[in-house]
């Protein structure tokens, strides 16, 4: 039998663009056609990383930037090499919500430790995996405050809306040097934003 190519798709963008609601239809949609698929999330995705989530979105804390980049990237560390690295040698469909992209806008740019930083750790972190396909879902740093209002605000979440600016004008400048990523309207209807991911997907797979 003929071993099944792998691949690896993140989804990015800011805090309620809707990358957990793709990355959910999109799981579904590939493992009804017989694809094994991993949907798991950056930070988290083990137990060691998932513990250092809540650390870092705990609005109790204050974490400095350093000691956030480092915590970020020893989650991502763990979660390459127990979780997505395995799965990805299985010949698997790995989706995967946040990846290094976030680390250079949310860490690199936002708050100002340099893209030469990041770009560093990421390959140390994940030994210089990159994905085959990046979504970027863009939104207004606006639509924030109108997206799911009733729920609480984790950490990065409540930074003020300058945060949320040049969040966006960061991953929007990565996704442009990315040969691999693809920029979609977040505010489209979701059904519109899944079929356009599916044919993504299906292209990068053939």
């Amino acid at each position: 039998m003929t071993r099944r190519k792998s691949l690896f798709l993140v989804l990015e963008g800011p805090d309620k663009s809707g990358k957990s609601t793709q990355a959910r239809l999109l799981a579904d949609t590939l493992k009804g056609r017989g694809r094994e698929v991993l949907h798991t999330r950056e930070p988290g995705g083990t137990a060691v990383a998932e513990g250092v989530r809540r650390v870092l979105l705990d609005p109790a804390l204050r974490v400095d930037p350093l000691a956030e980049l480092f915590l970020y990237e020893a989650a991502r560390a763990q979660h390459v090499n127990e979780k997505i690295l395995p799965a990805l040698q299985r010949g698997a469909v790995v989706l995967c919500e946040r990846f290094t992209m976030s680390t250079d806008a949310y860490q690199g740019f936002a708050r100002g430790l340099g893209l030469k930083a990041t770009a560093a750790l990421n390959r140390i972190a994940t030994h210089g995996l990159q994905p085959d396909l990046t979504i970027l879902l863009d939104i207004p740093e606006d639509e924030f405050d109108a997206r799911d209002a009733s729920r609480d605000l984790d950490r990065l979440e409540k930074e003020p809306v300058d945060f949320r600016r040049k969040i966006r004008k960061a991953y929007l400048s990565l996704a442009k040097a990315d040969p691999k990523a693809v920029v979609l309207d977040g505010r489209a209807p979701a059904a519109e934003i899944q079929a356009r991911i599916l044919s993504l997907v299906e292209k990068t797979l053939r």
